[in-house]
């Protein structure tokens, strides 16, 4: 049995499944993490902490970098105490998206290192210059996004083998690292996530929301216009209007932060967008739930009679594979990472991501005549258990890559 390092900034991510599996099997596992890493029972945790942040007036185009390396540095504080004790892992699983990986050979020269390929930012043909609206690109911005990928290629370079959740994400790495890149997604626990017949959602309010009622659902980690929140507002009105009984789940967190650009000072882009569309809806209808459990993220799901999900063309979420997991009518933006897993007319809706009208007509039309998409929302749910099945497919995948490098 071998030492196996598992090295996530928020473990664990999405490795969490594949240390319990290496730690069912007997290797002695164990994670590296911030502050913000969870324990797994059986695998034990160091959370590295730094003293200082990045430097005051530092160029600009090098502090993600800095940040990075600083954080590398406390990182590898943690595998020098592991190997005080002993620990010589034969395979370091990383997430080098923060820079904990960059010096770890330093330490495990003798180590082989899995590294986890979420984003490889671009200036073109990425979630950057996509959104005109919020994205007024020049050149000096266009060096400021190159250059987070310093110490991301730096890490590339060192890894024995890369994967990829899917071939967007993959493509988005510069060519020369193809051939060391394996496309394996994490997958959806397809026992756990189906569609629940009887399911119901409580609301605020103390009403409960089920199938009997149109419901629409959106789901955002936070809102923000990288996952087109402000096409959702922006379709509500009409479809809220034409269909007097939909009501409408936006389930997220209202919140600063996101995978894109931040909104305004002092706001939200709740705050910020919500003002646009209010006067024309009727907020009675219109729920913003917060975070909810998987529990009831999955409820609402079950009684959705569409779920919108749009994206620039960035990471595809899970929830995304979830909610064809409980057989919802997807209607995604016609962007790169959404094609990976929908085909317009097959398993799915795919719209042009800035068309309103276009958005508003199909969720007026799902609410309307819900036997009309049955079809696909039946084989929304095939094609998750024909390619992201966890337990058939996603993990045995992840295995047999591992024990090729522990060989």
């Amino acid at each position: 049995m071998a030492d196996i390092l598992f090295v996530h900034n928020n473990f664990p991510g999405q490795f969490g499944f594949v240390a319990q599996a290496m730690r069912d099997r007997g290797h002695r596992c164990v994670a590296i993490a911030s502050q913000t890493g969870r324990e797994l029972p059986g695998i034990g945790l160091l959370r590295w902490r730094s003293s200082r942040g990045t430097t005051q007036g530092i160029f600009p185009a090098a502090t993600r970098a800095e940040a990075d390396i600083i954080r590398g540095r406390a990182a590898v504080e943690c595998a020098r105490v592991l190997a005080g004790k002993g620990f010589r892992p034969k395979l370091v699983v990383g997430h080098p998206g923060w820079g904990e990986t960059l010096f770890l050979k330093e330490v495990f020269p003798e180590a082989k290192v899995l590294l986890y390929a979420e984003y490889f930012y671009r200036s073109r043909g990425g979630d950057v210059n996509f959104d005109a609206e919020f994205d007024e690109m020049d050149f000096d911005k266009s060096v400021l996004v190159n250059a987070k990928n310093a110490t991301l290629g730096l890490a590339y370079l060192g890894a024995d083998r890369i994967v990829a959740p899917t071939e967007f994400q993959k493509s988005t790495l510069p060519p020369a690292l193809w051939p060391s890149t394996t496309v394996i997604h994490e997958g959806v626990d397809l026992a756990a996530v189906r569609r629940d017949q009887k399911a119901s959602f409580p609301l605020p309010d103390g009403r409960r929301l089920d199938a009997t009622t149109p419901v629409v659902t959106f789901v955002n980690r936070r809102f923000e216009p990288l996952r087109g929140f402000h096409i959702m507002l922006r379709a509500l009105p009409r479809l809220l209007e034409t269909v007097p009984e939909a009501e409408i789940l936006m389930i997220g967190a209202d919140e600063r932060g996101g995978y894109g650009k931040p909104p305004p000072d002092g706001h939200t882009w709740k705050s910020a967008l919500l003002p646009e569309v209010e006067g024309r809806l009727d907020m009675r209808r219109v729920h913003f739930t917060g975070r909810v459990s998987p529990a009831d993220l999955h409820a609402a799901m079950s009684i959705s009679a569409a779920h919108v999900y749009y994206t620039y063309p960035f990471v595809m979420s899970w929830s995304l594979l979830e909610a064809m997991a409980t057989e919802c009518l997807i209607v995604g933006s016609d962007t790169g990472p959404v094609r990976e897993a929908i085909a317009h007319g097959e398993n799915g809706l795919l719209l042009d991501f800035f068309d309103v009208e276009a958005l508003a007509d199909t969720l007026i039309s799902a609410c309307r005549e819900p036997a009309r998409y049955a079809a696909l929302r039946q084989a929304a749910r095939r094609t998750v258990e024909e390619r992201f099945d966890r337990d058939r497919l996603c993990r045995p995948r992840w295995l047999a890559l591992i024990d090729e490098m522990l060989v």
